[in-house]
């Protein structure tokens, strides 16, 4: 009976679960409500929605890129393989998607390909109009990995270029030469271990390499590291599930 003018955001929220609660088909619904869930930082919910949405009402570029930055909060901001195939989803229906396309190359930093991160969000910020309110984002991204490349951050796993000049290689010398490389990384992050993104790198080198093992040690000892309960730990997690990882005791 109330206004809903006078409502605040969580009563408005409230009334159109009820809606939805009595009406789960109401795909508009969903539609209207994932976004709102989104601001909210209620990822989960928001997933649920989107997918809701997209189930009742069709396929968007928007409804998916909303998808997959909902999957990407609910895993702290790692962008797993599940969040990639949304905003790639995202991408074939509409290229021009500023949402999909950011986070893609946010998703190539976290896996230590720093230049293509650098060189996909170049590309982005040649396309987007001069009133985008995805262009600060873009720059601060720019920002913060050229400032990375200069320092020269930490150790990294191998990345295309090296896997480029590995293929001229024999099998043997070209997996002699990568191993090197990883048990490099490893050594580094064990002198230097409050290194996130040197620990994601890792794994994910890990789990290339077919050593499940080692990836699963790795990622318990990042967790350890920043502790059980720290914000890294929750990260590591997700990350190392979209891997098809679970933390041992």
């Amino acid at each position: 009976a109330k206004n809903p003018a006078d409502s605040s955001v969580d009563e408005l929220v409230a009334r159109a679960e009820a809606h939805l609660a009595a009406n789960p088909s109401d795909g508009r619904g969903w539609d209207v409500l994932a976004p709102v869930y989104l601001r909210m930082q209620r990822f989960a919910d928001a997933a649920a929605a989107y997918r809701n949405a997209i189930r009742l009402d069709g396929d968007s570029a928007v409804r998916q890129a909303g998808l997959g930055e909902a999957i990407a909060g609910a895993a702290g901001g790692i962008v797993s393989a599940d969040a990639q195939d949304a905003f790639e989803a995202a991408l074939r229906l509409d290229p021009a998607n500023a949402k999909a396309s950011f986070y893609l190359a946010m998703a190539l930093a976290q896996e230590g390909r720093g230049k293509e991160a650098a060189a996909a969000w170049q590309v982005m910020l040649g396309k987007l109009p001069p009133d985008s309110p995805w262009r600060g984002a873009v720059e601060q991204a720019l920002a913060k990995s050229g400032s990375e490349v200069a320092s020269g951050a930490a150790a990294k796993g191998p990345d295309t270029g090296d896997v480029d000049a590995a293929s001229s290689m024999s099998p043997q010398d070209r997996e002699a030469m990568i191993n090197t490389m990883v048990a490099g990384l490893d050594d580094k992050l064990r002198q230097n271990p409050r290194d996130p993104e040197g620990w994601m790198r890792l794994v994910r080198s890990y789990v290339v390499l077919g050593k499940t093992d080692q990836a699963r040690d790795a990622l318990g000892r990042a967790i350890a590291v920043f502790g059980a309960d720290s914000d890294e730990a929750k990260k590591f997690t997700a990350f190392g599930a979209s891997l098809g990882l679970t933390v041992t005791e």
